[in-house]
Parts: structure tokens; C-alpha cells; sequence
């Protein structure tokens, strides 16, 4: 997947999971009541942060991870039609 834009130092952008359409027992969940996704792939990554002393560090995220965040993290963007979500790498929880 290639998105046409680039993040700057620390941050990640990040295709989020589709939504549960239904439960595990198959009760399907109406568009008012699902819930955001907390998971998603990575898809750009920007350079990494600079230090206090002035050196690069490098991300720990690479493009192709699977991630898990935290509900509110992030800005929803769109680019070319699709819905992403920009972040800084250190509201990423986990790596999958």
C-alpha cells in the first residue's frame, strides 16, 4: 500500500482495522452502536525523534506493523479516499 504522504520525525500513519459488523455469538452491531478500532497497520513512518543530546532515534514501528492504540489516539485523516489516523509514535500500546 502506498499513501502520498510523508510524516514528520516521531510520527506513524496508521490504516485502521475495519469496525465488528457482528458479535462472536452473530448478533449484528447497527452503525450507531460500533465502536472505534484500536488496531491498525502501519503504513508510512517518519524519520524518528531527535534527542536532548542531539542524536537520531530511530523508530520502533516499521511500515507493515500491526498495532494497538489507544481509542482516542490520533487525527483522522483522508488521503485519496481513505481514511487514516496520525499519530505520534508513542501513542502506539503494542506491536502485534
Amino acid at each position: 500500500m502506498s499513501i502520498s504522504i510523508k510524516p514528520l520525525a516521531d510520527r506513524v500513519i496508521i490504516a485502521p482495522a475495519a469496525a465488528e459488523e457482528k458479535t462472536k455469538s452473530g448478533i449484528i452491531i447497527p452503525d450507531t452502536a460500533k465502536e472505534k478500532p484500536q488496531r491498525g497497520d502501519v503504513v508510512a513512518v517518519g524519520e524518528g525523534k531527535v534527542s536532548e543530546q542531539g542524536t537520531l532515534m530511530q523508530p520502533q514501528v516499521k511500515v507493515g506493523d500491526q498495532v494497538l492504540y489507544g481509542k482516542y489516539a490520533g487525527t483522522e485523516i483522508s488521503v485519496d479516499g481513505n481514511d487514516y489516523l496520525i499519530m505520534r509514535e508513542s501513542d502506539i500500546l503494542a506491536v502485534l
